[in-house]
């Protein structure tokens, strides 16, 4: 079985590919909170002005809009509030470092399901 086939794709960002030459993607997980990751199974999410910024050693996820969850109480989460990416120290300092020197902005491509945890597909991306 391959590494697409285990994939369950919620969103993608089309723009991110016809703005910006993309390049060195990795693959990454998102610490979501109470019912954000049933809000993602059911609704979806979006990332079509997503970006990610680096800051204190930690990349988070600017502009990601899960909705709400119809079946949520009064803890029902903030559907546009910053999400942090979990990558390991030397990822993060490397993106940080191409970000900074390079000229590069980080995106996200992809927002699906992989083994049934949810993980965001991010690329250094530089205006066409």
């Amino acid at each position: 079985m391959g590494k697409e086939a285990s994939r369950k794709l919620i969103a993608q960002n089309k723009k991110a590919h016809f703005n910006y030459f993309l390049s060195d993607f990795l693959e990454c997980g998102i610490a979501l909170k109470g019912t954000e990751i049933k809000s993602l199974r059911v609704k979806g999410c979006s990332i079509l002005d997503s970006y990610i910024v680096i800051r204190n050693e930690q990349a988070e996820i600017i502009n990601m809009n899960i909705p709400s969850y119809d079946q949520g109480n009064i803890f029902n989460h903030d559907p546009q509030r910053t999400r942090r990416l979990l990558l390991h120290k030397k990822e993060i300092r490397w993106f940080a470092e191409k970000a900074d020197r390079g000229g590069f902005t980080i995106v996200p491509t992809q927002v699906y399901f992989s083994k049934g945890k949810a993980k965001v597909e991010i690329a250094l991306a530089k205006g066409k």
